[in-house]
């Protein structure tokens, strides 16, 4: 028995559980049972180190969020903005996206059921929009000013030009809502307090969803690619209805020109009555 009980504080060591966690397995083999996991207490003891991971967890991810913006505020009174590093405007000779039939098959699928955090500290069910057209663009990725993006970021066609996207239905936000859109969204992977900032910093009307699991890009198999060894979703936009996607704009370029394009579509589509 002595032999089974320090082989069972070993294998608990071994999960980072401390001497004192480890007495109600102990004291389950003791009691006769075959395995320290087989009582009460001892399911009790796992369930108490895991709310203090989780606990813990939240508060790095908060610790690193300050950290971030720590270094933004550093990098923005230490670097001054020029135009080369200006992520409102797009360079010149940017490659253009080709479509590779990766969106093809968006078109008709019902939303899943997922509720994604938005900007607003509100959630958001796409599966649950409401009435009327939602417009929702998805993007890879935004920079901030004074960060580098991801190597070679330039040279993907269609990666560049989130922040000019932005801007672009920022500005037309109010055609968008004339054009019959009810709601507009931008999703990324990014981290909710990451997107806050962008919101902050241009004074979007709408809020961003945020999804860093990959929810939707595996619910509804989103194109992807991968730049400095991270799995980002390609530019696209879907005009959802009555819980489907309506319409899809894949590729999109020019980013900074897409949301006219988003409104000339609503304009020459109009919504018929359920």
């Amino acid at each position: 028995m002595a032999v089974r009980q320090v082989e069972e504080i070993r294998a608990l060591h071994d999960l980072g559980l401390s001497v004192q966690e480890t007495r109600p397995f102990v004291e389950c083999l003791a009691d006769g049972h075959l395995a320290g996991d087989e009582c009460p207490e001892s399911l009790a003891a796992y369930r108490h180190a895991i709310d203090q991971l989780s606990e813990r967890i939240t508060r790095l991810a908060r610790r690193r969020d300050a950290l971030a913006t720590h270094l933004e505020m550093a990098a923005n009174r230490s670097i001054p903005a020029s135009p080369a590093t200006d992520l409102t405007r797009l360079p010149d000779g940017l490659p253009v996206p080709r479509d590779d039939g990766a969106a093809a098959h968006l078109a008709g699928l019902r939303l899943p059921s997922v509720t994604l955090p938005a900007t607003d500290g509100s959630t958001v069910r796409l599966d649950a929009l409401g009435e009327g057209r939602t417009v929702l663009y998805v993007y890879p990725l935004t920079g901030r000013p004074g960060l580098d993006l991801p190597e070679g970021w330039d040279t993907i066609p269609g990666a560049r030009g989130c922040t000019p996207e932005a801007c672009g239905f920022r500005d037309h936000h109010d055609d968008l809502r004339e054009a019959g859109a009810r709601r507009v969204y931008g999703l990324s992977s990014q981290s909710r307090d990451y997107q806050r900032e962008l919101v902050d910093r241009l004074h979007l009307p709408f809020a961003m969803l945020s999804d860093p699991e990959f929810t939707v890009r595996d619910a509804l198999g989103l194109p992807t690619f991968v730049a400095d060894g991270m799995s980002l979703c390609r530019r696209l936009t879907m005009i959802i209805d009555l819980g489907s996607v309506e319409h899809v704009f894949y590729p999109v370029f020019p980013p900074d020109r897409h949301a006219e394009q988003v409104v000339d579509w609503l304009r020459a589509h109009p919504r018929s009555a359920p």
